[in-house]
């Protein structure tokens, strides 16, 4: 079953996308067109799960923050984009389930690893539940990539501003099973970080700290 909303609004979300955030889809064909995935990009701002799966023309699923299920209006759009609540505050047996069973079905789930939005643009530490869910069930993990999501819409702010964002979509990861469960989890957290990170733009070196000297200034 697809999901209509999007289905009706894809075009319009990626024309806009494009025209507001210039918009780029990068490495599309890596996206598996069937079987059971978990979708790992990293997380800059609210837009990411749409964005994330205009090139995708299958049923996607995902994990989002309990609390937006609370706003009236929003609630209603986000589980017709097919999102289910989690709770970030604490485990949420109830959502790995959930998961487990879409999985179980070859859906496709996605699952911010950083668990939230970055507070700055860098790539924050990966909580290990999705890809001891990967291991555990043998499900191949597809890294993504956003950049300039955070430049056009930063926590705090309420409307983005024009931006350039690309969204890259990497190979498939599959875990090792042949490994012990906790390490092959470890294993695949770290090679599916490392993918993510590779697309990310340099950190910006520091600026030389001003020369305070009489007549100290560029030479």
């Amino acid at each position: 079953m697809r999901t209509p909303i999007l289905d009706v609004f894809r075009p319009a979300v990626h024309l806009a996308g494009r025209a507001y955030f210039g918009l780029t889809l990068q490495g599309v064909e890596n996206i598996p067109a069937a079987g059971p995935l978990l979708i790992t990009p990293n997380h800059q701002t609210f837009a990411d799960p749409p964005l994330v799966t205009i090139p995708m023309r299958r049923p996607v699923h995902y994990m989002a923050w309990d609390a937006l299920f609370a706003v009236p209006g929003l609630s209603w759009l986000i589980r017709r984009l097919r999102a289910f609540p989690v709770s970030l505050e604490s485990g949420d047996p109830g959502a790995v389930r959930q998961v487990v069973r879409l999985l179980e079905a070859e859906a496709a789930v996605m699952i911010f690893p950083e668990g939230g939005r970055s507070p700055d643009g860098r790539l924050q530490r990966f909580k290990l539940g999705a890809f001891r869910l990967a291991v555990s069930l043998g499900v191949p993990v597809l890294p993504v990539t956003i950049t300039g999501g955070h430049e056009a819409w930063p926590p705090g702010r309420a409307i983005p501003r024009r931006g350039r964002m690309t969204i890259t979509y990497h190979p498939p990861l599959s875990p090792d099973r042949s490994k012990d469960p906790r390490e092959a989890a470890r294993a695949l957290c770290d090679r599916t970080r490392a993918v993510i990170e590779g697309a990310l733009p340099s950190p910006t070196p520091a600026a030389p700290p001003r020369d305070t000297r009489p007549g100290g200034g560029a030479r």
